[in-house]
């Protein structure tokens, strides 16, 4: 039998629980074309690890020019930290190639007199743009309300019930809308490191850790899982 999801109570769940053991503190505050990279950094990952690369990124290099005209690969050494560095490393050099080549500079404060739809649009349309760092840009650069949403975000989201089916991920802008009404303001960014400090410490996408979550009573796979393991039956020989 199916069970039924009380979402508020999830929700309140991952507020008063898991949220005291998330890194919940108030990130450092960077201008847009910074936190853009940063966001590159963070997708996918803890705040943790992004930090690391970010700083790492930041220190090994003198300015964003150098970082522009090196390689991919030389990036993924500075940011081995993360899965998939050099990847990460060309979006980095894409976005900074496309930034130079448009304004001469490595400065887009300007997106914020030209209100969060239009700043949305425009930073979506980089190369290096995806749906996450949009969302985390007007998050943290520009004072808007948005919930990033990475893969591991949408796997939790999905296990906890709170999405309910696969439709409602093939369209991200009405799930972040939804989800924008459903968690303040105020608590965006505690939401958001506790989906990931729970992605990355139990629900992984292979053989998550169910037992050992905070969410576990309140998550129907944990209970379905539960129950799996109380119906199945063993069928090891028995010693003679």
């Amino acid at each position: 039998m199916p069970i039924t999801v009380n979402k508020q109570r999830v929700f309140q769940q991952l507020f008063t629980t898991v949220g005291r053991h998330a890194k919940t503190g108030e990130p450092e505050t960077r201008p847009v074309l910074e936190q853009f990279v940063y966001a590159i950094c963070r997708e996918g990952v803890t705040r943790e690890l992004a930090d690391r690369a970010y700083r790492n990124l930041r220190e090994s290099y003198y300015d964003w020019n150098e970082i522009r005209v090196s390689s991919p690969r030389e990036l993924a050494e500075t940011m081995d930290c993360l899965p998939n560095a050099e990847g990460r490393g060309q979006r980095v050099v894409d976005f900074l190639q496309e930034v130079f080549e448009t304004t001469f500079s490595f400065d887009l404060e300007s997106l914020a007199k030209k209100g969060l739809k239009q700043a949305a649009k425009q930073l979506g349309r980089y190369q290096a743009a995806s749906e996450y760092v949009v969302s985390s840009v007007v998050q943290q650069s520009l004072g808007g309300h948005a919930i990033p949403l990475d893969k591991s975000a949408l796997r939790v989201l999905s296990r906890l019930g709170i999405i309910e089916n696969e439709s409602e991920t093939e369209n991200l802008e009405a799930l972040q809308a939804s989800l924008e009404h459903q968690v303040p303001k105020a608590k965006g960014l505690a939401f958001c490191d506790t989906i990931s400090a729970i992605a990355s410490e139990h629900c992984h996408e292979e053989q998550p850790r169910c037992p050992a979550c905070s969410l576990f009573q309140h998550c129907p796979t944990g209970q379905e899982m539960k129950h799996v393991a109380v119906e199945t039956p063993n069928h090891r020989p028995k010693p003679r």
